[in-house]
């Protein structure tokens, strides 16, 4: 840069720099307006080279940006999986915690039922009974035998879709249960509450919800098939229901166990005991109860290890402990103990199932290829859900590829477009189906759903295709690269087994018809307009390049053409009849890559439409033309058109299509110029 240029570039890049001082000085100081046009042009390449040199810059560093964005990628996925970790170490840790606290407070509270234990069972029952009679329609819960109260307070509902406030309740948690009551408005002497719902220990879970302000202090209960979500007064009044409510459970669960183990010596006896022998029948399903032992401690403990392996997402060994289950009550009978314990299994799997169903959305990231739904597609198919695993394992490689596809920036050339699209779209296709393969190895009857799913995903194709090709009106040879380039793309499905060539033909047939015959009446309309104005006369190239030229042009499009050139740049031919040549035989080429077996009888009409154009004209110029020198000069171009244009076309229709030619054969049969009569008042069909 020169040395004004620095001092322009110093003074508009100090920081002292007032634009409105600087424009009222240049101002005062130019002597006319050449010299403000002068500056404003300096100003003006200097603002140009600030934008090379920031292109250049973000060229230079735009792999490291690339680079860098897919760290920061990498970097964001480790950080939640250390998240994770962190999580779960932390609930292990409180879980550990709450086991030794439980632990003290169970012995705790053996003393005082060892010291009291009659005063302290009807001092909870009185307390249940003095506050159940503040709830509406509550006065049957008392008619279970042992139930006291643990635990209750105030809680705020609040709804699940929206978190939104819904209603204040007022919780009773018993030994066995958990009341919910509703508060009421108008209150009616000591009635403050209206019975809502009772749920049994068994049938929820309790899930800790993260604060996420103004969203705090809350627990969600889950049981099927709904979830309720509660808000209490502060974070310590949650933690004591969690731990409570924690406490109970184990303790109910304990309970349970502890009947079940002391009933099982017991069933025995009273069989033997039994010498009635209609009662045979009666002790059966006793007898079939005590073959299936249910009171070891993995089964006891499954519905809770269940919660616990979806809590941390190890769908892995969830699937697991459901095959142990399986495999072990395989040849069991089937008793309402077993029934029992089902019910509670089977609402654990639909919830994994939930689980399962939601990693393989749409809704979640598409990043990772079809690699990263693999993990939740298997466990699918182990828990027996090939078919639903199948329908979400191709929605989402749909919602994935229409992505990609909206994606893909249009800029640049129409042919560097379809490059991108087609190597997105197709390597798609093939991981796609390398996938599936792999996933479904073992599932047969899903491959005819991969097929019907492979054809509506071509067709999404085909309409980007169409709407970038066909629909912006691009030229007949950008077309027939597009075209060709989607061929060769859909061939490589071929390594797989999968053939969807002629499904994309069958949806292209429609755009390349259309194309073939807006190509055909262009060509037409040039060659009628072309003869309107024709002379009849040599054509002079000027130069030997341009004769040079178009020797090459024809000697590649086939056509012999050294006899028609003469002295200097001369050539013995209308430049009509040339022009005609080059434009037919380009149509020609182009429509052979655009050729599908559907289109043979439209290109050949098209090629036969085109060529009887420029034959009646020659015809009829022969007819009207009354000098001998220029009809000789006619005759000598419809014999080049004859002997040399139309044999080309034939053999290269025949070459790239595999089939003759007959309608251009006739055509050039009933063409011949012997046959062309001057005083003949008939033009040629």
């Amino acid at each position: 840069m020169s040395e004004t240029g620095n001092r322009l570039r110093k003074l508009l890049e100090s920081p002292n720099f007032d634009p409105q001082t600087y424009v009222k000085q240049l101002s005062q100081q130019s002597d006319g307006d050449r010299d403000l046009q002068e500056h404003r042009q300096k100003i003006q390449n200097l603002a140009d080279e600030t934008a090379q040199n920031l292109k250049k810059n973000v060229y230079k560093n735009y792999r490291q940006f690339i680079e860098t964005a897919k760290e920061i990628s990498y970097l964001e996925s480790e950080m939640y999986q250390l998240s994770h970790i962190l999580t779960e170490q932390k609930s292990i840790m409180e879980s550990i915690t709450q086991s030794l606290l439980s632990t003290d407070k169970d012995e705790t509270s053996k003393e005082m039922q060892a010291a009291f234990p009659k005063e302290t069972e009807e001092l909870k029952q009185r307390t249940l009974t003095s506050l159940l009679e503040k709830v509406e329609g509550a006065k049957n819960i008392m008619d279970t035998p042992g139930r006291h109260l643990v635990y209750n307070g105030d809680l705020v509902e609040f709804d699940v879709d929206n978190m939104s406030p819904i209603q204040k309740v007022h919780a009773f948690l018993m030994n066995d249960c958990l009341l919910i009551a509703t508060w009421l408005p108008n209150r009616r002497g000591t009635v403050k509450y209206k019975y809502n719902a009772l749920y049994d220990l068994e049938s929820f879970a309790v899930v800790n919800v993260k604060d996420n302000p103004p969203m705090k202090d809350m627990f969600k209960i889950l049981m099927f098939p709904d979830s309720r979500i509660f808000q209490a007064e502060n974070s310590k009044v949650k933690k004591e229901w969690l731990e409570i409510l924690d406490e109970t459970k184990k303790n109910k669960a304990s309970k349970d166990k502890h009947k079940k183990e002391e009933e099982v010596p017991m069933s025995p006896v009273r069989a033997e005991v039994s010498t009635n022998p209609f009662d045979i029948d009666d002790d059966e399903p006793v007898d079939s109860e005590n073959i299936v032992d249910l009171s070891l401690e993995w089964i006891q403990e499954l519905p809770e290890d269940l919660d616990v392996c979806i809590a941390q997402r190890d769908f892995e060994g969830a699937v697991d402990l459901l095959d142990k289950l399986n495999e072990y009550l395989k040849d069991q009978p089937v008793t309402p103990k077993v029934k029992e314990l089902r019910a509670k299994v089977d609402e654990r799997v639909r919830q994994l199932t939930e689980v399962l169903v939601f990693e393989l959305s749409p809704d979640r990231s598409l990043r990772g290829g079809p690699k990263a739904t693999r993990r939740a597609v298997s466990q699918l198919i182990r828990l027996g859900q090939s078919t639903k695993a199948c329908e979400l394992f191709l929605n989402n490689r749909a919602a994935a590829v229409q992505t990609a596809i909206r994606q893909l920036r249009i800029e640049g050339a129409t042919l560097l477009y379809i490059h991108k699209l087609c190597n997105i779209f197709f390597t798609s296709l093939l991981e796609t189906a390398k996938e599936f393969e792999m996933d479904f190895a073992g599932n047969t009857g899903c491959y005819s759903a991969f097929v019907v799913w492979s054809r509506s995903a071509i067709t999404m194709f085909v309409d980007a295709f169409s709407k970038q090709v066909f629909d912006s009106k691009e030229s007949l040879s950008t077309a027939a690269e597009c075209v060709k380039v989607a061929k060769e793309h859909c061939q490589q499905l071929t390594e797989i087994g999968l053939d969807l060539t002629f499904t994309l033909q069958s949806l292209l047939v429609k755009d390349i018809r259309a194309v073939l015959q807006s190509y055909k009446d262009i060509i037409i309309e040039a060659t009628k307009h072309r003869n309107s104005e024709e002379m009849w006369r040599r054509m002079n190239l000027m130069t030997p390049e341009a004769l040079a030229k178009l020797k090459e042009e024809m000697r590649s499009c086939g056509i012999s053409f050294q006899q028609y050139t003469g002295d200097d740049c001369w050539v013995n031919l209308s430049y009509t009849v040339v022009a005609f040549t080059k434009q037919m035989m380009s149509f020609l080429e182009e429509g052979l890559k655009l050729y599908f077996p559907e289109l043979h009888m439209v290109l050949l009409e098209s090629l036969r439409e085109i060529i009887l154009v420029a034959v009646q004209h020659v015809d009829y110029s022969l007819r009207c033309e009354q000098d001998f020198e220029k009809k000789s000069f006619i005759l000598q171009n419809a014999t080049f058109l004859h002997d040399t244009v139309l044999p080309v076309v034939e053999r290269r229709f025949e070459e790239g299509v595999g089939k003759p030619a007959k309608q251009l054969q006739d055509l050039r049969k009933s063409t011949r110029p012997v046959r062309i009569n001057p005083d003949s008042t008939t033009s040629l069909v």
